[in-house]
């Protein structure tokens, strides 16, 4: 006798016996509403398909260079700099942050006034240094023009040639570096910036 029929032979008896009882969890209403449970009525696990080998050597490969190509991403990136705002302060420092608190200097009244008289005096030099260029310049100008005017009046010709330009001095050349050469082996570093150019529209 197979199970199934042991089962219904016991469901359809008035009253329940043990071996009712014992396969209870077979169903859980009425004899009407006979039903089996999910897990008897599942179906077998399925086949894994089999995967062509090339497929899983192109996967491997493709897995091996995403990987290469992080590593060779973090390489590049080992020398870049942290910027300052995420750089965290040690608690050793925050610690001894009474001990490394200097106090102010104070300086007296004497220090301070000699200080300002000399910054005046510097500014006094200044301005008379700058003076006596300006004078220097207005003078060899002044005697520039008038020797210019004595030369037209003795000769025509030769103010014109004097007031030609030199052609010479026009093409001017040297002999050096146009410009700082660069420093060999020299990685710029590369971090965060502000572009605070102005815009005019």
């Amino acid at each position: 006798m197979s199970m199934f029929g042991a089962i219904l032979r016991t469901a359809t008896n008035s009253q329940p016996t043990k071996t009712f009882l014992a396969w209870r969890a077979l169903h859980t209403g009425p004899v009407t509403s006979f039903r089996f449970t999910p897990i008897l009525c599942a179906e077998p696990l399925k086949k894994k398909k089999k995967i062509d080998p090339q497929i899983l050597k192109q996967r491997e490969e493709r897995k091996r260079k995403r990987l290469e190509k992080q590593i060779r991403r973090l390489e590049k990136n080992a020398r870049q700099l942290k910027p300052v705002e995420e750089l965290e302060v040690p608690m050793e420092l925050i610690d001894e942050q009474k001990q490394r608190k200097r106090t102010g200097v104070k300086v007296s009244p004497e220090v301070l006034e000699s200080r300002v008289l000399l910054e005046k005096q510097w500014a006094k030099y200044r301005m008379e240094q700058k003076l006596q260029d300006y004078q220097l310049i207005d003078r060899v100008l002044a005697a520039q023009t008038k020797a210019l005017n004595e030369l037209r009046l003795e000769s025509e010709e030769l103010y014109q040639k004097a007031v030609q330009v030199d052609e010479g001095l026009v093409p001017f050349k040297a002999v050096g570096p146009v410009a700082t050469p660069p420093i060999e082996g020299y990685e710029m570093p590369d971090g965060e910036y502000l572009d605070v150019s102005k815009k005019f529209e």
